[in-house]
């Protein structure tokens, strides 16, 4: 849902919410978030979980997070996003607000209510941000879309089939395990 005020909104307007209402800003446009599900976050969780053990396995320098995590688009104060996940590699982004510019991979998982943000507005987002990897995980359709903006690619994914991650030569997720839960 859009909220609408006569000058664009800022981060500050994001930091001004009450305590336990969560917003994503686009171009000073606010954006209210419903709050996820418990299927949602049991999704979230268990792919946060996957990458983050590759990622110790290998001696990985990326930093993974989960939601809320805020990630500051452009590094400015009118794009703030929450992404269920994010992977960022140049730690020199990271700060104790979050991140500062484009994480490299970032993965939403798709709700009935984030449906067109998820697959048009933060699609266009992140490919103009920099983010090099985005996947919409939607499990009503037990289709995982990736989108690697670095090659101009994108492909589209069963649950059950090994999911590569572009980001990671030889790395691929299966996700069989999330179907049904």
């Amino acid at each position: 849902m859009v909220l609408s005020k006569e000058s664009p909104y800022t981060i500050d307007d994001i930091y001004a919410l009450p305590d336990g209402e969560r917003a994503e800003l686009f171009d000073g446009e606010i954006y209210s978030m419903a709050p996820p599900t418990r299927k949602h976050q049991r999704i979230v969780g268990e792919v946060f979980a996957m990458i983050r053990e590759y990622i110790i396995e290998k001696g990985g320098k990326c930093e993974v997070n989960i939601a809320p995590f805020a990630v500051f688009l452009y590094g400015d104060n009118r794009n703030y996003v929450e992404p269920d996940i994010s992977v960022v590699c140049d730690l020199n982004k990271l700060n104790d607000k979050g991140c500062m510019g484009a994480p490299d991979w970032i993965i939403e998982v798709v709700s009935p209510g984030s449906r067109a943000m998820d697959y048009y507005k933060k699609l266009f987002q992140y490919r103009s941000a920099g983010v090099r990897e985005y996947w919409i995980v939607d499990e009503g359709r037990n289709l995982v879309i990736i989108y690697d903006f670095e090659n101009d690619d994108a492909a589209n994914y069963l649950f059950s089939e090994h999911i590569p991650v572009r980001i990671y030569p030889g790395f691929s997720l299966c996700l069989s395990n999330l179907m049904g839960i």
